[in-house]
């Protein structure tokens, strides 16, 4: 058999195994003989046929049927495999892991994933933008399995996104929209299921901004408090900070200030229903 064709059959056969991702180090385990320009010429000819994608150096994902007319794989399809492979804790984070919340008013348009470690680059490939955020530390007990057609993908549980929001507001574009995303987010936090060591993954100053929202702008007094016992449950101590960071004030004094939650309200935040 050409070894071209034998590469080709045993690309396509994946799915029928169980599996739809593969890396050239895969085929060169499977095909010790074979050399580098049979290998690079069969991927290529699959990849210019739309059979494959290439989503990381030496890293690609066997086109599902319901793709194909697409031609753009969603990362969902294979990021717990491309992160195995890059051997890095993970978990799709920010707006799209609220959307597995049903928090879907602000569709996002990039994919963001929560790494440990060094920071990976960004990657746009094939018409989709992934965002990577780096955590000195992953909360593991605060991290959902889901099930996918092609295995599991990790998802931060409701609190973590929460949280992340505020922290990463940067990314998804302010506090107004971390504001309209936890609005429909609200329903499926429970702080009573988190532990004070939870927050301590967290600054501060981020912990105020979510507790001051889901207080005074989200009028979830309720959660609200349970969210100051576990932060004084956690020993953190607040101090006076403002709203928006970016925006910097000379005399705090002339903006309305929070007590409970120690924050210069410098920014009006706007709640899109």
């Amino acid at each position: 058999m050409d070894k071209k064709v034998k590469i080709r059959e045993w690309i396509l056969e994946l799915p029928k195994r169980g599996r739809i991702t593969f890396s050239t180090d895969d085929i060169y385990r499977q095909y010790p003989a074979l050399n580098k320009e049979a290998v690079t010429s069969a991927i290529r000819r699959l990849v210019e046929k739309g059979k494959i994608q290439s989503v990381w150096h030496g890293f690609y994902v066997v086109v599902p049927v319901e793709y194909e007319l697409k031609g753009v794989v969603s990362p969902i399809v294979y990021i717990d495999q491309l992160m195995n492979y890059l051997q890095k804790d993970y978990y799709i984070g920010l707006l799209n892991a609220a959307s597995f919340y049903g928090a879907a008013h602000q569709q996002p348009q990039e994919f963001s994933v929560i790494t440990g470690g060094k920071t990976l680059r960004d990657k746009f490939k094939n018409g989709v933008k992934i965002n990577f955020v780096s955590k000195k530390e992953i909360p593991r007990a605060f991290i959902r399995k889901n099930t996918t057609k092609t295995g599991y993908i990790s998802v931060s549980s409701p609190e973590l996104t929460a949280l992340d929001l505020l922290l990463y507001q940067k990314e998804i574009g302010g506090l107004s929209r971390a504001g309209t995303v936890l609005n429909e987010l609200v329903e499926e936090m429970d702080f009573n299921k988190i532990t004070p060591d939870f927050l301590q993954f967290f600054p501060a100053t981020a912990i105020q901004r979510f507790g001051y929202l889901l207080d005074e702008i989200l009028e979830q007094s309720d959660k609200a408090q349970i969210l100051l016992e576990k932060v004084k449950q956690a020993g953190i101590k607040f101090r006076k900070t403002l709203l928006k960071s970016e925006i910097q004030v000379s005399e705090p004094s002339e903006y309305e200030q929070n007590e409970i939650w120690k924050i210069v309200i410098n920014e009006e935040i706007e709640i899109d229903e």
